[in-house]
């Protein structure tokens, strides 16, 4: 602190935490009508000296403003509570929601769970197994995995009016992606495909996607779509029963 510019002293002594004797004088201070600074001014001045050497008469108006409107001053009472019918409680506001509304997000979220999942390991520290029994592939970014699982997913930006399986915004800068960027699909031959409908080039391998047309992604080739990259891992094991049970209905 002392090799420190006196205005840096000041402007970090300032920001200690007020004292209890300094919050006594302060509660003292009426409510109304309204002090000056100059009030605060002859607070500073009186003796004992019980506020900080640092404190200034802004500060000290400020603190005290922050006492009145959560009624701690002295000449301050708080409402007690209404009583009986005039309390709303917990059940009281559940009825007010607007059920039907309510419920039919809650339908549509519950659809969409089984269609992606997002696991973000930069905020988590915590990394799971990239495969289960339902997932078929992974997008892994620099910050985050995305679970495909179900044959065909969207690859885009979120928006208000713009619903899309993947938003690409969580990964990071995706302001130059297409609100609708790309599909991912599975065929029934268990070969995956990715197709590019937004106006940023999407790249398989370091070859362009054109807009339009379809391009074959497998392991361990990394998709870049605008400026960030991934890399697509599938779930080889899941992907040999998809072909079996193909091929055994091919053959009845």
């Amino acid at each position: 602190m002392r090799q420190l510019h006196p205005e840096a002293v000041a402007a970090i002594q300032s920001k200690v935490l007020f004292s209890k004797a300094e919050e006594q004088l302060l509660t003292r201070v009426p409510s109304s009508p309204v002090p000056s600074l100059d009030t605060f001014q002859e607070l500073l001045q009186r003796p004992p000296a019980v506020f900080s050497p640092a404190r200034t008469p802004k500060a000290l108006q400020l603190h005290w403003q922050l006492l009145r409107q959560y009624h701690l001053l002295q000449d301050q009472t708080v409402q007690p509570l209404p009583k009986g019918d005039q309390v709303l409680n917990f059940s009281d506001a559940e009825e007010l929601l607007d059920d039907g509304k309510l419920r039919r997000e809650i339908r549509r979220r519950e659809q969409e769970l089984h269609r992606w999942q997002v696991l973000v390991d930069s905020i988590t520290g915590m990394s799971s197994p990239d495969f289960d029994s339902q997932t078929l592939a992974v997008l892994r970014g620099r910050m985050v995995r995305y679970l495909m699982r179900s044959r065909e997913i969207t690859l885009g930006r979120a928006t208000k009016d713009n619903q899309i399986d993947v938003d690409l915004a969580l990964e990071g800068p995706a302001w130059k992606i297409s609100r609708k960027q790309g599909v991912i699909k599975l065929k029934n031959n268990g070969e995956f495909f990715i197709a590019n409908e937004g106006r940023r080039p999407i790249f398989i391998d370091g070859r362009p996607v054109l807009v339009g047309f379809w391009g074959g992604v497998s392991q361990p080739l990394p998709p870049q779509i605008a400026s960030l990259r991934f890399v697509f891992l599938i779930n080889h094991e899941l992907i040999a029963m998809i072909r079996s049970e193909a091929a055994r209905l091919g053959h009845q």
